[in-house]
Protein backbone atom coordinates (compact mmCIF):
# COMPACT_ATOMS: atom_id res chain seq x y z
CA UNK A 1 0.00 0.00 0.00
CA UNK A 2 1.47 3.57 -0.56
CA UNK A 3 1.06 6.29 1.84
CA UNK A 4 -2.17 7.56 0.55
CA UNK A 5 -3.94 4.82 1.57
CA UNK A 6 -4.59 4.24 -1.88
CA UNK A 7 -3.13 1.63 -4.37
CA UNK A 8 -2.97 1.13 -8.47
CA UNK A 9 -5.34 -0.86 -10.40
CA UNK A 10 -2.99 -3.21 -12.29
CA UNK A 11 -6.03 -3.70 -15.37
CA UNK A 12 -7.27 -0.01 -14.91
CA UNK A 13 -4.18 2.25 -13.63
CA UNK A 14 -6.74 4.01 -11.25
CA UNK A 15 -5.87 4.69 -7.79
CA UNK A 16 -8.73 3.26 -5.25
CA UNK A 17 -8.51 3.87 -1.55
CA UNK A 18 -6.94 0.33 -0.38
CA UNK A 19 -10.09 -1.09 1.55
CA UNK A 20 -11.62 -0.78 -1.78
CA UNK A 21 -9.05 -3.00 -3.78
CA UNK A 22 -9.00 -7.01 -4.18
CA UNK A 23 -5.82 -9.03 -4.57
CA UNK A 24 -5.87 -11.20 -7.30
CA UNK A 25 -2.52 -13.21 -8.72
CA UNK A 26 -0.54 -10.85 -6.57
CA UNK A 27 -1.92 -7.83 -8.41
CA UNK A 28 -4.48 -5.01 -6.93
CA UNK A 29 -7.35 -5.05 -8.89
CA UNK A 30 -10.27 -2.01 -8.39
CA UNK A 31 -13.66 -3.09 -8.28
CA UNK A 32 -15.08 -1.85 -11.53
CA UNK A 33 -12.01 -4.01 -13.49
CA UNK A 34 -13.17 -7.32 -11.39
CA UNK A 35 -17.07 -7.03 -11.26
CA UNK A 36 -17.60 -4.65 -13.91
CA UNK A 37 -20.32 -2.19 -13.33
CA UNK A 38 -22.30 -4.69 -10.80
CA UNK A 39 -22.63 -2.96 -7.83
CA UNK A 40 -22.11 -4.00 -3.78
CA UNK A 41 -25.37 -6.15 -2.77
CA UNK A 42 -26.22 -5.66 1.16
CA UNK A 43 -26.54 -8.82 2.55
CA UNK A 44 -27.06 -9.35 7.04
CA UNK A 45 -26.08 -12.43 8.82
CA UNK A 46 -28.50 -14.04 10.57
CA UNK A 47 -26.66 -15.66 12.86
CA UNK A 48 -22.80 -16.88 13.71
CA UNK A 49 -21.44 -19.95 13.82
CA UNK A 50 -20.40 -20.48 17.57
CA UNK A 51 -18.58 -23.54 18.28
CA UNK A 52 -16.95 -26.03 15.94
CA UNK A 53 -15.51 -29.04 17.26
CA UNK A 54 -13.12 -31.79 16.01
CA UNK A 55 -14.54 -34.91 13.73
CA UNK A 56 -13.66 -37.40 12.46
CA UNK A 57 -10.14 -36.69 9.91
CA UNK A 58 -9.56 -37.75 6.81
CA UNK A 59 -6.37 -38.90 6.05
CA UNK A 60 -6.33 -38.54 2.04
CA UNK A 61 -6.93 -34.48 2.64
CA UNK A 62 -6.19 -33.57 5.92
CA UNK A 63 -9.11 -31.67 6.77
CA UNK A 64 -11.96 -32.40 9.03
CA UNK A 65 -14.27 -34.47 7.18
CA UNK A 66 -17.42 -34.28 9.81
CA UNK A 67 -16.72 -31.66 12.54
CA UNK A 68 -19.74 -30.59 14.77
CA UNK A 69 -20.72 -27.15 14.66
CA UNK A 70 -22.71 -25.25 16.94
CA UNK A 71 -25.41 -22.04 14.85
CA UNK A 72 -26.46 -19.22 17.26
CA UNK A 73 -29.24 -17.21 15.61
CA UNK A 74 -30.54 -14.24 16.14
CA UNK A 75 -33.04 -14.30 18.32
CA UNK A 76 -35.21 -12.34 15.64
CA UNK A 77 -35.01 -15.02 14.01
CA UNK A 78 -36.87 -17.46 16.18
CA UNK A 79 -40.25 -16.46 14.04
CA UNK A 80 -38.75 -18.25 11.00
CA UNK A 81 -37.77 -21.50 12.26
CA UNK A 82 -41.22 -23.44 12.78
CA UNK A 83 -40.70 -27.07 11.95
CA UNK A 84 -37.09 -26.77 11.52
CA UNK A 85 -35.72 -29.46 14.14
CA UNK A 86 -38.22 -32.09 11.60
CA UNK A 87 -35.60 -31.49 9.01
CA UNK A 88 -32.55 -34.06 8.81
CA UNK A 89 -30.27 -31.99 6.24
CA UNK A 90 -29.92 -28.34 5.60
CA UNK A 91 -28.18 -26.35 3.38
CA UNK A 92 -26.00 -23.47 5.25
CA UNK A 93 -24.74 -20.14 3.31
CA UNK A 94 -22.78 -18.32 5.00
CA UNK A 95 -19.70 -15.90 4.54
CA UNK A 96 -16.12 -16.82 4.15
CA UNK A 97 -14.77 -14.06 6.36
CA UNK A 98 -11.46 -15.00 6.87
CA UNK A 99 -10.07 -15.50 2.98
CA UNK A 100 -7.51 -13.62 1.57
CA UNK A 101 -5.85 -13.32 -1.63
CA UNK A 102 -7.14 -14.40 -4.82
CA UNK A 103 -5.09 -16.95 -7.12
CA UNK A 104 -6.91 -17.36 -10.29
CA UNK A 105 -5.41 -20.93 -10.95
CA UNK A 106 -3.69 -23.24 -9.05
CA UNK A 107 -3.43 -26.96 -8.14
CA UNK A 108 -6.04 -28.18 -5.83
CA UNK A 109 -5.43 -30.43 -3.16
CA UNK A 110 -7.14 -33.61 -3.35
CA UNK A 111 -6.26 -34.12 -7.04
CA UNK A 112 -3.24 -31.76 -8.00
CA UNK A 113 -5.13 -30.80 -11.21
CA UNK A 114 -4.45 -27.08 -11.98
CA UNK A 115 -7.69 -25.41 -11.93
CA UNK A 116 -9.54 -21.84 -11.31
CA UNK A 117 -11.60 -20.82 -8.58
CA UNK A 118 -14.85 -21.76 -9.89
CA UNK A 119 -13.31 -25.67 -10.25
CA UNK A 120 -12.38 -25.03 -6.91
CA UNK A 121 -13.79 -25.73 -2.86
CA UNK A 122 -11.13 -22.47 -2.20
CA UNK A 123 -12.67 -19.66 0.46
CA UNK A 124 -10.56 -17.35 -1.19
CA UNK A 125 -13.22 -16.49 -4.28
CA UNK A 126 -14.07 -13.02 -5.87
CA UNK A 127 -17.30 -12.88 -3.85
CA UNK A 128 -16.26 -14.76 -0.78
CA UNK A 129 -20.05 -17.01 -0.16
CA UNK A 130 -19.99 -20.47 1.00
CA UNK A 131 -22.83 -23.22 0.54
CA UNK A 132 -22.97 -26.58 2.42
CA UNK A 133 -24.87 -28.91 2.76
CA UNK A 134 -25.00 -30.74 6.21
CA UNK A 135 -26.92 -33.12 8.85
CA UNK A 136 -29.34 -31.87 11.16
CA UNK A 137 -28.56 -32.78 15.27
CA UNK A 138 -30.73 -30.60 17.17
CA UNK A 139 -32.66 -27.48 17.65
CA UNK A 140 -32.75 -25.95 20.89
CA UNK A 141 -33.71 -22.49 20.95
CA UNK A 142 -32.48 -20.29 18.31
CA UNK A 143 -29.45 -22.49 18.20
CA UNK A 144 -29.02 -25.38 15.92
CA UNK A 145 -26.39 -28.36 16.04
CA UNK A 146 -25.33 -29.55 12.85
CA UNK A 147 -22.45 -31.99 11.39
CA UNK A 148 -20.36 -31.14 8.39
CA UNK A 149 -20.12 -27.66 8.05
CA UNK A 150 -15.94 -26.29 7.03
CA UNK A 151 -16.56 -22.96 8.54
CA UNK A 152 -14.75 -21.13 11.54
CA UNK A 153 -16.06 -20.12 15.07
CA UNK A 154 -17.21 -16.78 14.25
CA UNK A 155 -17.94 -17.11 10.88
CA UNK A 156 -21.21 -15.35 9.75
CA UNK A 157 -24.47 -17.60 8.39
CA UNK A 158 -26.55 -15.58 5.71
CA UNK A 159 -29.30 -18.18 5.37
CA UNK A 160 -30.19 -21.83 6.25
CA UNK A 161 -32.33 -23.81 3.52
CA UNK A 162 -33.85 -27.57 3.63
CA UNK A 163 -31.79 -29.06 1.59
CA UNK A 164 -33.06 -31.65 -1.38
CA UNK A 165 -36.96 -31.01 -0.77
CA UNK A 166 -38.12 -29.19 -3.88
CA UNK A 167 -38.01 -25.70 -4.67
CA UNK A 168 -40.10 -24.25 -1.69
Amino acid sequence: MNPTGKNKCFECGRMCPSEKVFTVDNSCLCPRCLFGDGSPVEIYPIGYVSEVQAGEGNGSTGRNSNPVSTIELLPSQKRFMYKLEEEKELTVVYHLHKSGPIRSRFRRKLDGKEVGVFASHTPHRPSPIGIQDVRLRRVEGTTLTVEGLDAFQGTPVLDIKSAGHGKS
